[in-house]
């Protein structure tokens, strides 16, 4: 669709520039359409706009890319020069508009050097000249080349700024993958450990999450219902490993049918709540609610604070500040994050308008 729409974007852009020509002929509201287009002074201005037309996108398509922007100056300033030549003169060999010579019906004079009185002795006309050729074509040249210069170096702009983007997504996302399976391991390991008969299902719903992360998570964005199994699989995994010494709340209300979402958006405020949340030997609780009303998903998360010993990088927080900033860049003005604590209590409410 878009492409579409740009394709008629520049043929209604043409048609109008090639127009100009007409409108711009004196003879335009004083004689009729065809006899104004069969006049030699209207087809080489019109031969001259659509050579300036082949300019502009000779320039756009091929010399800002091929020189200016790897900075090839003089290279490229010689081109457009050639260019602008070209277009001031071509038109005049393709297009006579000299006028015809008037027929010598008038008897000459006796003497050969003496004038007519009826004539004047007027100066050779300068239309044609080269300097006037120069001046008469040097401004709309000019105006087509430096449009098409900036709309070339926006668009470039446009796709460096997004190819940065998708960089530093790739980059933040390659932060929080590995830091789910290490946490995610943990939990098998501590089952494995204690012989459990939850390890095949915790082996089942890890592989779950993993098929998500290496298929889908790699995507800007996903289904939401995905993210949601996601979510579930991960909690799923902490209770089995922590069974009944947490009191953990978790329920999710609303369709999630036909609604998109960034992946891995979610889970670092639900993986922080079990890092610092959970202790055997204190009150741990875990409360977690998510709703979705029409395109709007609203999420809760708290837990009480417990003494718990990690290592540095653990305490760093880096998930969350990876999601804080993903949402800065995936959705600008689109999202509100509220973030309590204190010495007892930490508690995350996100409200997000999603796709």
């Amino acid at each position: 669709m878009n492409k579409i729409r740009s394709i008629s974007i520049h043929v209604i852009g043409c048609s109008l520039f090639l127009v100009l020509p007409f409108l711009f002929s004196p003879d335009s509201g004083k004689k009729r359409i065809d006899e104004v287009l069969g006049n030699n002074h209207f087809l080489k201005d019109l031969v001259h706009y659509i050579l300036l037309i082949a300019f502009f996108y000779l320039n756009y398509y091929l010399l800002v890319t091929r020189f200016y922007l790897q900075r090839k100056y003089w290279l490229y300033a010689l081109l457009i020069i050639g260019c602008f030549f070209i277009i001031a003169f071509l038109p005049s060999f393709i297009v006579n508009d000299a006028p015809a010579r008037p027929p010598m019906n008038h008897i000459p004079p006796a003497n050969p050097f003496e004038f007519p009185k009826d004539m004047e002795r007027k100066p050779p006309p300068m239309r044609n000249s080269f300097w006037s050729r120069i001046d008469h074509n040097f401004f709309l040249f000019f105006a087509v080349f430096f449009f098409s210069l900036l709309l070339r170096i926006a668009l470039q702009w446009r796709q460096t700024e997004k190819e940065k983007l998708n960089a530093e997504l790739s980059y933040l996302k390659a932060q929080i993958n590995p830091h789910f399976l290490f946490n995610t391991l943990n939990s098998i390991y501590s089952l494995a450990i204690d012989k459990s008969d939850n390890t095949a299902p915790a082996v089942a719903k890890l592989s779950g999450m993993m098929r998500y992360v290496i298929s889908d998570a790699t995507k800007r964005f996903v289904p939401l219902d995905k993210e949601i199994s996601y979510i579930k699989n991960y909690i799923e995994l902490q209770r089995i490993r922590f069974g009944d010494t947490i009191h953990l709340f978790f329920d999710i209300n609303g369709n999630v049918d036909g609604k998109q979402i960034a992946p891995l958006l979610l889970i670092s405020f639900i993986e922080n709540a079990f890092k610092h949340g959970v202790n055997a030997e204190e009150d741990s609780e875990i409360r977690i609610r998510i709703y979705i009303d029409e395109n709007k998903l609203n999420m809760d998360v708290y837990n009480h604070k417990v003494n718990v010993q990690m290592a540095h990088e653990d305490r760093t927080g880096t998930g969350i500040a990876n999601t804080k900033t993903r949402l800065e860049l995936l959705y600008p003005a689109r999202h509100l994050l509220k973030i309590t604590e204190n010495e007892k209590e930490f508690s995350v409410s996100l409200t997000l308008i999603l796709q």
